[in-house]
């Protein structure tokens, strides 16, 4: 992953749910960290990203550059970002909540996701999830069954319980993922039994679902046409998320090409999530 801590981002700046950014001391310093796993060759690394550092004074005006490197532990990574993690009102009815923090429903009907992503995509903080949550409050109206595919945090997973959904199946290629997401499942007793298995996206599954959702890079949802249009029952919907603007055709073009049509476009900033539905055969 990488992290690009810019002071301007937090000059006179509200975010999406109209917040006031915090105060924070401006500086002309911009900070890019990138993370590695622990079995990269970093001394290599780190001359290699000096030399294109370098490379790019040809067409810009760079100062006061410098890279350095550090070993951060697994478990540190896993734990320094929750002092920035808060109760997230994420759409009409569904609030995000950290696991470690003490939350009081702001009104009746409010639905809480309690989470401890962990080393797992899904806060709930980013744009391909708020979106996907949105799509999934709009589209689930009670008694879907559910195939989750790249649950990553298991928010989708339990948001779909939330919301009414009968049955869900949750899948992830990480095993790490799936150990996340039935630690932070259990964190919501209240939403019953969710099934989770480590599988390649949709590949060797035969399960005939109403609804079919998967937040993931686009360059992964373009492997899976197929096998969702097989999984996916008629009438069916289909929620894709974590599309980049760049990638939208391409990926709106495949899924038509494998049968499906486009319902809904959903936007935020330069992510997309496009809501499709099963053409009959």
């Amino acid at each position: 992953g990488v992290e690009i801590t810019d002071s301007a981002d937090y000059l006179n700046h509200e975010d999406q749910f109209g917040e006031v950014l915090p105060e924070i001391e401006q500086s002309d310093f911009v900070e890019i960290t990138a993370y590695y796993p622990e079995n990269m060759p970093i001394v290599e690394l780190k001359a290699e990203i000096e030399h294109k550092i370098a490379n790019l004074s040809d067409y810009f005006s760079l100062t006061g550059l410098s890279v350095t490197t550090n070993n951060l532990s697994e478990t540190n990574w896993a734990e320094a970002w929750k002092k920035y993690y808060f109760p997230v009102r994420v759409t009409r009815y569904l609030t995000v909540v950290p696991s470690w923090l003490e939350y009081q429903k702001q009104q009746e009907d409010e639905r809480l996701i309690r989470l401890d992503p962990g080393l797992a995509f899904g806060t709930g903080t980013h744009p391909t999830t708020q979106l996907t949550l949105a799509a999934l409050e709009q589209y689930v109206r009670g008694g879907e069954s559910v195939l989750d595919v790249g649950t990553g945090s298991g928010v989708l997973s339990i948001a779909a319980k939330l919301l009414g959904a009968s049955t869900v199946t949750a899948f992830d290629i990480d095993e790490m993922a799936t150990r996340v997401s039935k630690e932070n499942i259990s964190l919501n007793p209240e939403v019953g039994e969710i099934s989770v298995y480590e599988n390649n996206l949709l590949q060797g599954i035969h399960q005939p679902s109403d609804l079919i959702v998967a937040n993931i890079l686009a360059e992964i949802l373009l492997m899976m046409p197929v096998d969702a249009h097989h999984n996916l029952n008629e009438n069916g919907v289909l929620i894709l998320s974590g599309i980049i603007q760049s990638k939208a055709e391409e990926v709106r073009s495949a899924y038509e090409n494998a049968g499906f049509t486009l319902k809904q476009q959903l936007t935020m900033g330069e992510w997309n999530t496009f809501v499709m539905t099963k053409v009959k055969d």
